[in-house]
């Protein structure tokens, strides 16, 4: 698919009056583009699924579950209902767990605010359609709706501190990706501009499975050798997968490919990468679940690529080593063993072949 630079731009791109923004999701994530946004002087509507957090935002202007110790500011308004959230905006940005994207979608549909933008800062596929965010919003908003998509390299906390970050916007329309590079840019975060979607999306999915992969080398007391080759042909699997539905190779070259793979496989905050140190470890998945208050995306998203993988001849084999190490019980040993003794191959080769 390649970018629509003709099609018809939302009338919100030319609107002379600030509108409204609807960020919905309160998780780390969520909390943090909200704060970024109102402290551009933006009006934000923050929509809060979980009661209890909704009633210490408004208590305390604090996100105690997702975003402890960070004082929000006064133009967040938050709210339980979609009604009050989407009232007038002219951007709605999704930051909900993949799993729940299509039925919030659904739920929040009657409310739609005319020509608003539609964006999401969801990482991750959908596991009964095999389709990244976009895939559903097409079949629930409809193939002309105004969509982007942003992502990138970027901790939720490290953002909510001001830590200097880069991250991509991408639409099929370029006025989009601009007036959303616009929307976002600030002094400690800068946007880029993309037209490539699909590529951005996927690397934003993918880069979860092989953060999971990496936890678990940690776990299991390996060292810095095993880590810099799974990310590195982790990135040829993401290539690979990535050229397959039409996405451009460079794309997962840039910072929602590599940077974010770098960063979720590296740094300890990355709650896939904390899953995978206990799975390493010898914990059970579902106790390691059981423990947690956000979602590690690429436990369900490791599940759809290696479907998605198998239904396209795509070979993957560390997405299904991680797959089968999650869903059936494969030793993590076993499953090294068996990635290092597949067929010797001539590395160039290999980057369209795989380890």
């Amino acid at each position: 698919m390649t970018a629509n630079q003709n099609h018809n731009p939302s009338p919100i791109l030319a609107s002379p009056e600030p509108k409204p923004i609807a960020v919905i999701g309160a998780g780390g994530w969520g909390t943090t583009l909200a704060q970024l946004l109102a402290e551009k002087g933006k009006d934000v509507r923050l929509w809060v699924r979980e009661p209890l957090v909704c009633e210490g935002l408004r208590r305390d202007r604090i996100n105690h579950t997702f975003l402890p110790g960070i004082r929000l500011s006064p133009r967040i308004t938050f709210t339980q209902e979609f009604p009050a959230a989407l009232n007038g905006a002219g951007l709605v940005l999704m930051v909900v767990p993949s799993h729940g994207f299509r039925q919030v979608l659904r739920d929040l549909k009657p409310h739609w605010p005319p020509g608003a933008v539609l964006a999401s800062a969801t990482k991750g596929m959908e596991i009964d359609s095999l389709l990244t965010m976009e895939g559903v919003v097409r079949e629930e908003m409809g193939a002309e709706a105004p969509y982007a998509v942003l992502a990138g390299p970027s901790f939720a906390r490290e953002v909510a501190q001001k830590q200097p970050t880069a991250v991509t916007v991408a639409s099929r329309q370029r006025e989009i990706a601009h007036f959303l590079q616009r929307v976002f840019s600030a002094p400690y975060f800068r946007v880029y501009t993309s037209h490539d979607v699909t590529g951005l999306e996927l690397g934003g999915a993918l880069k979860n499975t092989f953060a999971i992969g990496t936890g678990i080398l940690s776990g299991m007391g390996l060292g810095d050798n095993p880590r810099a080759a799974l990310i590195t042909r982790g990135l040829a699997e993401m290539v690979r997968l990535g050229a397959r539905l039409g996405a451009n190779p460079m794309t997962l070259t840039g910072l929602a490919g590599l940077g974010d793979l770098i960063l979720t496989c590296t740094g300890s905050q990355s709650r896939n990468f904390q899953v995978g140190v206990k799975l390493g470890q010898g914990v059970p998945l579902d106790q390691i679940l059981a423990g947690m208050a956000m979602v590690a995306e690429g436990v369900k998203t490791s599940r759809a690529v290696s479907l998605l993988a198998a239904r396209l001849g795509v070979e993957m084999p560390l997405v299904t080593a991680t797959y089968k190490i999650l869903y059936e019980n494969l030793a993590p040993k076993e499953a090294i063993k068996k990635l290092m003794a597949r067929e010797l191959k001539d590395e160039m080769e290999a980057m369209t072949e795989t380890w």
